[in-house]
C-alpha cells in the first residue's frame, strides 16, 4: 500500500493549520500484481505516455487547425457554419474527455480507456481519408471565392459519411486525452519525495510533447494536406495515432496501473440525496460529531480510502453526515441516508473547484478563433516566403509552438528552481499563479488580433494593398505564452486536487471541458452577434464569406473586454479559493496491511 501521511496539532486552536494525510489505492502491474517501485513507474514509464501524447495531439491537430478549409473549399459550407463546423467538433472533443474519465476511474482504468478509444478515433482518422479521397463521396469540385453561389454544399450520404468519421475521431480523442495525463501521473509515487518533485516536471513534460506534436502536425502534416490533397493528409493523421498506439503498448511492462474504484457518481448522488432528506436536521456545531465512517468492515484486500478533514465550506451538505438522534446506534443506516465526513468533503472539492474551470472558459473561447476566423485572415494576406514556397494559413498556428519548445525547456530548467528560492513552492509557482498570469496575457492577444485585422482591412479595401501574413504572428505569440501558463496551470491545480479523491482522469477531464465550453461559447458568440448586428445594416459583422466586407476586427475587440472582464473574475474566485477551497486530510486509514507512512506538509496547491 501507499500512504503519505501527516498530523497537525490541532489541540485547542481551531484556527492552527490542518496538515494532510493522503492515502492513495495500490498500483499493479499488467498483471494484476502489486507494481515494484523498481521495475514499475517514474519518468521511466511516464515517457512511453509523452510519445502517445506527442503522436496523438500531431495526428488530431492537423486534421483540427486545418479542417475549417477543407469544409469550405471542399465541402462548400459557408465561412459562418464552417467556423461553427470546427469549434463544435473540438467542443466535442472535449466535453467528451468527461466520459473517458468516468469510464477509467470507474470501470476501465485508463490503460484500457486510452487502448479502446485509441482504436476508435484511428477509425476516424482513416474514415475520414478515404472520404476525402473518393470524389463519390464529396460535392462537385468548385471554388467557393469566386463562385460561392453557384456550389452545392455537401448534404445526405455525403454529409453523413464526413460527420460521422469526425465524430469518431472526436469520440476516440476525446476518451483518450484525459487518460493519458492521468495515466503519466499515475507513473510517479507521491509517497517518493524525488518522484513526487517530478510530477511537476512531467506536467512540463507533457506540455512540451504537446507543443512539439502541435508543431509537427501545423507544418509537416498541413504542408502535406496543402501540396497532396486532404486525402493524403489524414491518412498521416492516422500513421502518427498507429504510432502513438504503439508507442504505449511498448510501455505496457513499466507501467503502474491504478485499479478503477466502481461508479465514482454514486458517492456523490449518496452525498446529494442524503443531505436531501436530512434538510431539516440541524447540524452539530463540533465537527467531531459527524459521522466518520460506517459500521461495516472492508474485505481483508479492500484498497485504503481517503480520510479528508471536515471544512466550514458548504455547510448545507453536512447535513448529509448528521447523525439522527434516535437513540438507537446499532442499526445500520442507509449510505443513502447517512454518508461519511470524506464523501462529503469530496464532493466539496468538486464544488470548490468549479468557479477556477468556468473562468477559463473564455481563455479557450479566443483560441477558437485562432483556430478559425484567424486561419480565414492569414489566406487572404500575402502568404509568399520564397518566390515558389507560400506558407499554408494553417501553419500560422505553429508559430507559438516553435517558441515554446525552446522556452517550456528553460522554464522547467531555470525559472522553477529560482522561483522556488522564494516561494518556496515545488513547482515555482502555485498552479492558481500560473493560471492568473495566462489570463491576463490572454487578452492582448485579442487586441493585438484585433489591431492588425483593422489595418490589413484598411489596406485592402482603401489601397488594395495585401499585407504579408507575418502581420498577424504577434497575436499567435502571445497566446502562446498564454497557453503555457493556463493549460499547465490548470491540468496540475486539478490533477492535484484529484490526488485527494481518487478521481484523477475525471477531474483531469474537466480541465478539457473548458475548451469544449469555450468552443462551444465561440459558436453562440459568433451567432448572437451575426443576429445583433445585422439588425442595423443589413450585414452582420460576420456574415459575409468575405473577411474585407465582414468586421471581424469588431469581433477581436468584443473577446478582448470580455477577456480583461474574466480576468478581473478569475482574481475573485482565486482568492475565494485560497481561503475556502483548501481541503486537508485526517487520521489514518485502516487496513489489514502494513503501510510505511511520511510527513508531508498542505498540498502547496495554492
Amino acid at each position: 500500500m501507499e500512504m503519505i501521511e501527516a498530523r497537525g496539532d490541532n489541540n485547542n486552536n481551531n484556527n492552527s493549520c490542518e496538515e494532510v494525510i493522503i492515502t492513495t489505492t495500490t498500483s499493479v502491474d499488467w498483471r494484476g500484481r502489486p507494481s515494484n517501485p523498481i521495475k514499475h513507474g517514474g519518468m521511466k514509464a511516464a515517457a512511453f505516455v509523452l510519445g502517445l501524447q506527442g503522436f496523438e495531439i500531431m495526428g488530431i491537430a492537423a486534421v483540427g487547425n486545418n479542417l475549417i478549409t477543407y469544409v469550405i473549399n471542399e465541402m462548400h459550407f459557408s465561412l459562418s457554419e464552417s467556423a461553427n463546423i470546427v469549434t463544435n467538433f473540438i467542443g466535442t472533443i472535449f466535453i467528451l474527455s468527461l466520459l473517458g474519465g468516468y469510464l477509467s476511474d470507474s470501470y476501465l482504468a485508463s490503460f484500457w480507456t486510452i487502448l479502446i478509444f485509441g482504436f476508435i478515433e484511428l477509425s476516424g482518422f482513416i474514415l475520414l481519408s478515404v472520404q476525402a479521397h473518393l470524389p463519390q463521396l464529396k460535392p462537385p469540385k468548385c471554388n467557393m471565392l469566386t463562385d460561392g453561389e453557384k456550389c452545392v454544399e455537401a448534404k445526405g450520404f455525403k454529409a453523413l459519411i464526413f460527420f460521422v468519421a469526425l465524430y469518431l475521431v472526436a469520440l476516440g480523442s476525446g476518451c483518450v486525452k484525459p487518460n493519458m495525463i492521468a495515466h503519466g501521473g499515475d507513473q510517479f509515487d507521491q509517497e517518493n519525495p524525488k518522484q513526487s518533485k517530478q510530477l511537476s516536471r512531467y506536467f512540463n513534460a507533457a506540455y512540451f510533447a504537446f507543443s512539439m506534436g502541435e508543431l509537427i502536425a501545423l507544418t509537416i502534416l498541413v504542408y502535406v494536406q496543402t501540396h497532396s490533397g486532404m486525402d493524403v493528409g489524414f491518412g498521416v493523421s492516422a500513421a502518427a495515432m498507429a504510432l502513438g498506439l504503439i508507442c504505449l503498448v511498448c510501455g505496457t511492462l513499466f507501467y503502474r496501473n491504478k485499479p478503477p474504484q466502481g461508479s465514482i457518481f454514486t458517492p456523490i448522488a449518496q452525498v446529494m440525496v442524503a443531505a436531501f432528506l436530512n434538510r431539516k436536521l440541524v447540524s452539530p456545531s463540533d465537527a467531531h460529531m459527524l459521522h466518520k465512517a460506517h459500521p461495516t468492515k472492508a474485505p481483508p484486500n479492500a484498497n485504503p480510502t481517503i480520510n479528508l478533514l471536515h471544512t466550514n465550506r458548504f455547510r448545507f451538505l453536512d447535513k448529509a453526515c448528521t447523525k439522527m438522534q434516535d437513540g438507537n446506534t446499532t442499526k445500520e443506516i442507509s449510505r443513502w441516508r447517512l454518508c461519511t465526513v470524506t464523501q462529503v468533503e469530496q464532493v466539496k472539492i468538486l464544488i470548490s473547484v468549479l468557479p477556477i474551470f468556468a473562468c477559463t472558459i473564455i481563455f479557450n473561447t479566443i483560441l477558437a478563433q485562432l483556430q478559425t476566423f484567424s486561419v480565414q485572415q492569414g489566406s487572404t494576406m500575402n502568404t509568399k516566403l520564397t518566390k515558389n514556397f507560400h506558407i499554408p494559413p494553417a501553419s500560422l498556428q505553429s508559430i507559438p509552438y516553435i517558441m515554446l519548445i525552446f522556452i517550456v525547456p528553460l522554464y522547467d530548467t531555470f525559472f522553477v528552481p529560482f522561483a522556488r528560492k522564494f516561494t518556496g513552492h515545488e513547482s515555482g509557482i502555485t498552479p492558481l499563479q500560473r493560471i492568473g498570469f495566462g489570463l491576463f496575457f490572454a487578452t492582448f492577444s485579442m487586441v493585438s488580433a484585433a489591431l492588425m485585422e483593422n489595418k490589413r482591412r484598411i489596406s485592402a479595401m482603401e489601397s488594395n494593398e495585401i499585407l504579408s501574413i507575418f502581420w498577424i504572428t504577434p497575436q499567435f505569440l502571445i497566446f502562446g505564452i498564454s497557453e503555457m501558463f493556463t493549460a499547465v496551470g490548470l491540468i496540475e491545480f486539478f490533477y492535484k486536487q484529484s490526488l485527494k479523491g481518487s478521481m484523477q482522469s475525471f477531474l483531469t477531464a474537466i480541465t478539457y471541458c473548458s475548451y469544449s465550453f469555450g468552443f462551444y461559447l465561440s459558436s453562440l458568440l459568433v451567432s448572437l452577434v451575426n443576429k445583433i448586428t445585422s439588425s442595423h445594416h443589413g450585414g452582420g459583422w460576420l456574415s459575409d464569406n468575405n473577411l474585407n466586407k465582414d468586421r471581424l476586427d469588431l469581433f477581436y475587440w468584443l473577446l478582448a473586454i470580455l477577456s480583461l472582464l474574466n480576468f478581473f473574475n478569475y482574481l475573485f474566485w482565486a482568492k475565494w479559493y485560497s481561503k475556502n477551497g483548501s481541503s486537508s486530510s485526517s487520521s489514518s486509514t485502516t487496513t489489514n496491511q502494513e503501510s510505511n507512512s511520511k510527513v508531508v506538509g498542505e498540498d502547496g496547491i495554492v
